[in-house]
Formats: C-alpha cells, sequence, structure tokens
C-alpha cells in the first residue's frame, strides 16, 4: 500500500510540475525565454528547439534577442515564430531576431487570467483523476484480501490528503500568476 500512496504522490507532483512549466510560457507582457519552448524550427529536415540552435537573452524587459549560431539558421527560425501561436511578430536584422512584447491592454491581462483559471483548474481535475485511481486500486487490493479494511480507510485517508495538499498548491501557484499578469 505505501507503494500505492508513494506512486499516487509521484503523479501529482508531476502534474503541478506540468502546469509549472505551462504558467511559464504564458505571455504576462515580460520578454521570457520560456515562451520559445514548444516552438521546434525545421532545421536540416530536424525538428529542433530554439534553444539548441541559438543563444536567446532578455536585454530589455520586453525584448526577446535570438543570436543563432549558425547564421544560415535565422530564416528557418523566424519562419517557425511566425507560424507559431506566440502572436509576437520577429525582427530580423541580419544577425539575430528581436521580440519586442507589446505591453498588455486590461482586456488582454483579463483573458490571460481566465486561461491560468483554466489550467489551474484542468490540473486540479488530473489530481482528481490520480486520487480516483489510487482509491481504485486501493479497493481492488482490498478485493483480493491483501489488505485489511483498517488499511483501505488509512490508505483513503492519505490519499485524500495528498489530493488537498496538491489541489491547494495548484490555487498558491495560480494565485501567484494571476498577481503576476494583473500588477505588470
Amino acid at each position: 500500500m505505501n507503494e500505492l500512496i508513494k506512486n499516487t504522490e509521484e503523479k501529482m507532483n508531476k502534474t503541478v510540475a506540468v502546469l509549472e512549466r505551462d504558467y511559464k510560457s504564458v505571455r504576462a507582457g515580460r520578454a521570457n525565454a520560456a515562451i520559445l519552448d514548444r516552438i521546434n524550427v525545421d532545421y536540416y529536415g530536424v525538428p529542433t528547439p530554439i534553444q539548441q540552435m541559438a543563444a536567446v537573452s532578455v536585454p530589455e524587459p520586453r525584448i526577446l534577442m535570438i543570436q543563432p549560431w549558425d547564421a544560415s539558421s535565422l530564416k528557418a527560425i523566424e519562419k517557425a515564430i511566425l507560424t507559431s501561436d506566440i502572436g509576437i511578430n520577429p525582427q530580423n536584422d541580419g544577425r539575430v531576431i528581436r521580440l519586442s512584447f507589446p505591453p498588455l491592454t486590461e482586456e488582454r491581462r483579463r483573458e490571460i487570467v481566465k486561461e491560468v483559471k483554466k489550467l489551474a483548474e484542468d490540473n486540479k481535475v488530473a489530481i482528481r483523476n490520480t486520487r480516483r485511481d489510487a482509491l481504485e486500486k486501493l479497493k481492488g487490493l482490498k478485493k483480493a484480501n491483501t489488505i485489511t479494511e483498517d488499511d483501505v480507510a488509512d490508505g483513503e485517508k492519505k490519499i485524500q490528503n495528498l489530493t488537498d495538499r496538491f489541489c491547494k498548491e495548484i490555487d498558491e501557484l495560480a494565485g501567484i500568476k494571476e498577481k503576476e499578469i494583473l500588477e505588470i
């Protein structure tokens, strides 16, 4: 049963890690290299992450600068950014690509906050699904007579405590991200 609790906690930890990664790529009006994490460039027929092809820096709070190590890949990187869903037009000066992040309007901030809340809720659903699966496994162990009724009750309590802890952590992460977006 301890193995089941440990596996459940690992799955819930991974869910929170995914949320943290997703929040890093939410465009909040500031230049953040994590926004490029999901963009792959067709580099000699191989989809390659931008970070593996170029130095990415933030020279100013609203500007992201991409300097490829291979100058011939500049056009391919520009094309990948244009076809992505980040909504920023790259400026290519022949040596580097600059992404200028416009200041956010109040309406856009509210849209982003809604997106943040939706991501949080989706991840809380994933946590609850993990809880449901763990409880089913626990009942399966009881049916197979490998654990006692007391063990089942103890396991259910531990799994619920994990669920509550991780849902609270998700709420805290969402609150921090919302505050960050609304204060920019």
